[in-house]
């Protein structure tokens, strides 16, 4: 097997690592003996109040370093690889994968599929057990690593091995009973593609996934995305208005069931269930404290609430004085882009600012995701390209502002490479990043 090489890329200043001397280019050879296999082994060792640690110098001299201090603290070294190892690729099949939705020419990095049990602790990546071997899932309860995010699809062994095209697929769910009676805590989510895990399968999945409560803390119901590159793949329909209904039906139906015993609703449905029904989005409390959102539970919600809080605190100052501290040089007039699935909800939003600043005009854009196809929805999948052509000849003011979910994380270009400055380029006007918090959008917009 390939031996990753630990070479430290940073020292944090007015750290142990470097008051001891270490630099960055050390390598990392040993803790108390033992060699590292990964990030998670190095946490583990590292905790204790005395440690020795075997580093060896750019020049190829090897030094042992003996070190106090306080239990859990840490040596302020940061890894070339933050891993500390090479990413576990997936294995499986699934007839419902995004990846093996995508046109051919992308960057190499966007077809990986990873399922990767260390990524779940660190990024909130779901994984289906799969890929992982029973030392995997011993070194996560000796470690008591939480929580782990499993992607389960149904509970039914022989549909998931049809689902996943994978034989084991079935036998991995049993991975789960060891986490359970380990105390691991656990979210869950089930992909959920029309007529194969819906209905009668959906109910049976929640149902035995209710026997993990309450370590399995969520689990999230969310519609398989269908691309428009689908030729020779497994026939899949999108939902309809209908099927939606049915599909909340069930999850609220489970809710009033499970919330009384357990303080926790439990099972969710992410906003694209709420939006196709054309169902208001649940209150707050009814999240459990937003669990998941990054699967698109509860993200419009918290928006909405972020936003209504940032408007009661401007309604505190005089519009004079608030919009005194708006950005003259930017102008106002400005335009904010979105996806189609959180459209309506901006558009209030500017509505509702608009209201409150009179001199200030929002134009809002839903963009038509031509690249992926239309029944892509979210705004974290649209494309420089799409943006580009749509709003060409529109009109824009001064700036345009666009979610952090549509770039690349710490990135400035999006998922067809087109970059931030080739927007503003092309469109001549600039562009402002906004976070995704409903504070940041109030703020955004007013130049704060």
């Amino acid at each position: 097997m390939k031996k990753t090489r630990h070479v430290i890329r940073k020292i944090i200043e007015g750290s142990i690592a470097e008051e001891l001397g270490m630099e960055p280019g050390d390598e990392l050879l040993a803790v108390n003996g033992q060699e590292i296999t990964d990030i998670f082994d190095y946490q583990y060792l590292v905790q204790d109040e005395y440690i020795e640690v075997l580093i060896r110098r750019t020049d190829g001299e090897e030094w042992l370093l003996e070190i106090d201090k306080e239990y859990d603290e840490d040596l302020g070294i940061e890894f070339e690889n933050g891993l500390m190892d090479d990413y576990r690729s997936c294995h499986n099949k699934c007839i419902f994968c995004f990846i093996d939705q995508m046109p051919k020419g992308m960057r190499k990095t966007l077809y990986f599929k990873d399922d990767d049990s260390r990524l779940s602790f660190l990024q909130g990546n779901y994984v289906t057990l799969t890929n992982m071997s029973d030392e995997d899932v011993d070194r996560i309860i000796r470690y008591h690593l939480s929580p782990i995010n499993i992607s389960f699809q149904t509970t039914n062994p022989e549909l998931r091995c049809m689902m996943l095209n994978n034989r084991f697929a079935g036998r991995a769910l049993l991975q789960v009973r060891k986490l359970y009676e380990a105390g691991i805590t656990m979210n869950g989510q089930i992909v959920l593609c029309k007529g194969i895990n819906d209905g009668a399968e959906l109910e049976r999945s929640i149902a035995d996934l209710t026997a993990y409560l309450p370590l399995l803390e969520s689990v999230s119901v969310v519609p398989v995305g269908l691309s428009k590159y689908r030729d020779g793949l497994y026939r899949l329909e999108p939902f309809t208005k209908e099927d939606a209904l049915e599909v909340l039906q069930c999850i609220h139906r489970w809710q009033e069931k499970l919330y009384p015993e357990y303080g926790l609703h439990f099972v969710h449905a992410s906003d694209e269930w709420y939006v196709l029904a054309e169902e208001p989005l649940p209150e707050e409390a009814r999240y459990d404290g937003y669990l998941q959102l990054e699967n698109g539970v509860g993200m419009l919600r918290l928006l909405l609430t972020e936003f209504e809080d940032a408007m009661e605190a401007l309604e505190a100052q005089d519009p004079e004085e608030a919009y005194g501290e708006y950005d003259k040089g930017c102008g106002g007039e400005l335009s904010v882009v979105t996806g189609k699935l959180a459209y309506p909800f901006l558009k209030d939003m500017a509505c509702k600012l608009e209201a409150r600043f009179p001199a200030l005009k929002i134009h809002v854009y839903a963009i038509t995701n031509e690249f992926f196809g239309e029944r892509i929805t979210v705004s974290g999948l649209l494309t420089g390209q799409d943006i580009i052509r749509q709003l060409q000849g529109r009109k824009l003011g001064e700036r345009i502002l666009l979610p952090q979910n549509m770039l690349r994380s710490g990135e400035d270009y999006f998922l067809d490479d087109v970059t931030v400055g080739d927007l503003e380029k092309a469109l001549q006007v600039k562009v402002d990043i906004v976070k995704s918090s409903g504070h940041d959008f109030v703020h955004t917009v007013l130049g704060w």
